[in-house]
């Protein structure tokens, strides 16, 4: 029979886990040598929710009608919800797998919460809100979580924008260990024919940490206590690794993935401070302090435009007809579309020099485009940049996070490595797409990839 685990890691980056490090992580290296490895390319944008689920659906974000952890459920001004499993209408691969009779053991894959049903057992996400609810399939399994964990199971790091740095780091530790112990003995209790896990740990620690250990970032400082976290914690991930594929047993096939990479961040551009200045955007009062950006600070009927912060921005336009407060008529649309996306491109850094922010229609990088999506999708400077979406800054660009400190940004394209074994002939190269990753498991099992899956097997 045949038999997968695929072990998720959350940001695992391609320069140090395929590069600078592989050396040092015999297991990954295993994988790399005895099948295929290169980079992963990601979704726009490179962001958990909605990446995970394209890549568990070959469906991309527009298709999933997705954008982001938040989205606008409605054209009000104040609709933001995180999307969690029930935005989800696409089938997934263990969807396919249990039509067809097979088991699937699906641990902490990002959008899973609140758990569905399926052909094995489910436990959700890190959107899950606490252990006091509901979050596993069957609701049993909740119940011996922790046993299994040989611990607490950790849903999540509670706060990974900190200065206590000490605490994060022991908190991510404890996190990734009670995790891989839990699904190894998931794994061995029971007989499935897909295992899969996501571990949140590298995402949660480079955000954190990575000024500390990468020479290139601006605020680095040789020989600091925790240049070696990262380094460290890498090592400590292909030990993980090592032992579930020992739990797992012969004869499994082991794919390791990521969903996004990571990367120094130069600094925020302030997008809501530039949509002022340029008069797009209209507050009631200016704050006298840096505020969250919200909906009842804005003077709808004298706004234009407004943005979002995060690792990407997206911005919205109050269009007449569709925005309750619109001012743009619709003849207008596609000009100040236009001309929003030369002026976010011309933003510089402070002393004026080209910082190659890319600007995107969704149209014209998605398959569709379902529910609301941004009017247009903004990666400042290349994602060298992060965008700040508080008023009240005073200041254009900003070189610390206006959320908590953060370091860190993401990159584009995350890890794939893949043994699948003898009698698989795996398709080589140096990179490939997060689209791909759920026709090649349904390939695997023989099972007939469907005509809406946009990648290509690796087979």
């Amino acid at each position: 029979m045949k038999r997968l685990v695929v072990i998720g890691l959350d940001c695992l980056t391609p320069q140090l886990a395929l590069e600078a490090w592989l050396s040092e992580m015999p297991n990954l290296a295993r994988l790399a040598a005895g099948g295929v490895a290169g980079r992963l390319a990601s979704t726009i944008p490179p962001i958990t929710i909605p990446a995970w689920t394209a890549m568990m659906t070959s469906h991309d974000p527009g298709m999933l009608g997705i954008y982001g952890l938040r989205n606008r459920t409605s054209y009000e001004y104040d609709s933001l919800r995180v999307a969690n499993a029930n935005a989800v209408t696409a089938r997934t691969v263990w969807n396919y797998l249990s039509r067809n009779r097979m088991r699937s053991l699906v641990m902490a894959v990002p959008q899973t919460y609140p758990p569905r049903p399926l052909n094995g057992i489910m436990i959700s996400d890190f959107t899950t809100p606490s252990k006091e609810v509901s979050f596993t399939y069957p609701a049993e399994v909740q119940g011996l979580l922790d046993q299994a964990a040989g611990g607490e199971y950790v849903i999540d790091v509670k706060d990974f924008r900190t200065e206590n740095k000490a605490a994060l780091l022991a908190s991510v530790k404890n996190m990734t260990a009670a995790r891989f112990r839990a699904f190894r003995a998931l794994l061995k209790a029971e007989d499935f024919d897909l295992a899969i896990m996501v571990e949140m740990g590298p995402d949660r620690l480079q955000h954190g940490f990575w000024r500390f250990c990468d020479p290139t970032h601006r605020l680095y400082e040789p020989g600091n206590p925790y240049e070696h976290v990262l380094h460290d914690y890498y090592l400590s991930l292909d030990e993980e690794i090592g032992r579930t594929m020992e739990a797992a047993g012969e004869g499994t096939s082991f794919m390791v993935v990521s969903d996004h990479g990571a990367k120094a961040m130069e600094g925020a551009i302030c997008v809501n401070e530039w949509l002022q200045r340029q008069g797009y955007l209209k507050l009631k009062e200016q704050p006298t302090k840096t505020t969250l950006f919200s909906a009842d600070l804005v003077d709808w009927e004298q706004t234009r435009a407004w943005g979002e912060g995060g690792y990407y921005c997206r911005i919205c336009l109050n269009l007449a007809g569709r925005e309750p407060l619109g001012c743009i008529p619709p003849a207008a649309y596609e000009s100040i579309r236009e001309e929003l996306k030369a002026g976010l491109e011309a933003i510089g850094d402070e002393q004026g020099r080209t910082i190659g922010t890319r600007v995107f229609r969704p149209e014209e990088v998605y398959r569709e485009v379902r529910n609301i999506p941004p009017d247009l999708i903004v990666y400042f400077g290349d994602l060298n940049w992060r965008s700040a979406g508080s008023v009240g800054i005073g200041a254009i660009h900003q070189r610390e996070n206006d959320t908590g400190p953060d370091d860190a940004n993401h990159l584009p394209d995350g890890v794939f490595a893949w043994d699948p074994g003898p009698g698989f002939s795996p398709r080589r190269g140096d990179r490939y797409s997060i689209y791909d990753v759920a026709p090649t498991i349904l390939r695997f099992f023989g099972l007939e990839v469907p005509q809406d899956m946009i990648g290509q097997p690796i087979l």
